[in-house]
């Protein structure tokens, strides 16, 4: 199965980057784009610049995991404090 590597809405990349630095900045990250490096190193999994084709799935999973894993209890957080104000940002039909 391919990769799917750009988000579905291009315009949402912006957005979704500044997601990601904001929440990896609350787990006490330096806000950059070399975030995955330091999560990286406070795992002990042997990512570099470059090629990184010997890293098992499971290396590489752990990095994913932790930064997606916090990115989407933060939207959840968001999604729930938006229905609790008692609306979306979506129109009603």
């Amino acid at each position: 199965m391919a990769r799917r590597r750009r988000p579905l809405v291009p315009e949402a990349r912006e957005a979704l980057n500044q997601l990601k630095q904001d929440v990896m900045a609350t787990q006490g990250y330096q806000t950059s784009n070399d975030v995955k490096y330091e999560v990286a190193r406070e795992l002990g999994v042997p990512l570099t610049k470059g090629y990184n084709g010997k890293l098992s799935s499971n290396e590489a999973g752990k990095v994913g995991g932790r930064i997606g894993g916090q990115m989407v209890k933060e939207m959840i957080s968001m999604a729930l404090q938006q229905q609790a104000k008692g609306g979306s940002d979506h129109e009603k039909t």
